[in-house]
């Protein structure tokens, strides 16, 4: 498994090699020589390694999506990340304090989290995280979100806005916008 990734991207379970295939070609398109683009443990979930700035190559996944949605018929969501850490509450906390500083005072925020093949819990880590941050905390319309991405031993973490993420499928159900 791959210790070091920027974005992970979903797929539905039994299409991850297509979907490395795409997201690869892709992300050649984009300009990276040399990407790197592989299953992880987890089925529908696939650890990519780019040169390229991952929130912009979220939005060139994006602007793929609105001008040619048949480029990306096995991409699921784009999350970019920041931060991999080991698998520990205080080394995800310290990752998120790293990051932060993203969240400007009168901006809110929340935790999300998610886990897979990990004994830790999610209010566990919520709490780490969110107990040092001097923001106002808002569940359903927050202005950032701390997202912390936990499978097996390593942890992506990032601090987003929620349109930093794609999701193929919202996305194809909005209005275009100009």
């Amino acid at each position: 498994m791959k210790e070091q990734f920027n974005l992970i991207v979903t797929t539905r379970r039994g299409e991850e090699s297509e979907a490395c295939s795409e997201v690869w070609s892709i992300l050649r398109d984009l300009g990276d020589e040399e990407p790197v683009v592989e299953r992880s443990p987890v089925s529908g979930l696939i650890f990519v390694w780019t040169r390229l700035n991952p929130f912009k190559v979220v939005e060139k996944f994006r602007e793929i999506l609105r001008r040619s949605p048949w480029e990306l018929r096995y991409t699921s969501r784009v999350i970019p990340i920041e931060r991999n850490v080991p698998t520990d509450i205080q080394a995800i906390k310290q990752a998120a304090m790293e990051l932060v500083g993203k969240i400007a005072p009168g901006e809110t925020f929340r935790v999300t989290v998610e886990k897979r093949f990990t004994n830790l819990r999610s209010m566990d880590i919520i709490r780490a995280v969110a107990e040092d941050v001097d923001r106002k905390v808002d569940l359903e319309n927050p202005d950032k979100i701390i997202l912390v991405e936990v499978v097996g031993k390593v942890t992506g973490v990032s601090v987003l806005r929620p349109s930093d993420i794609l999701s193929v499928k919202k996305e194809l159900r909005e209005p275009l916008k100009p």
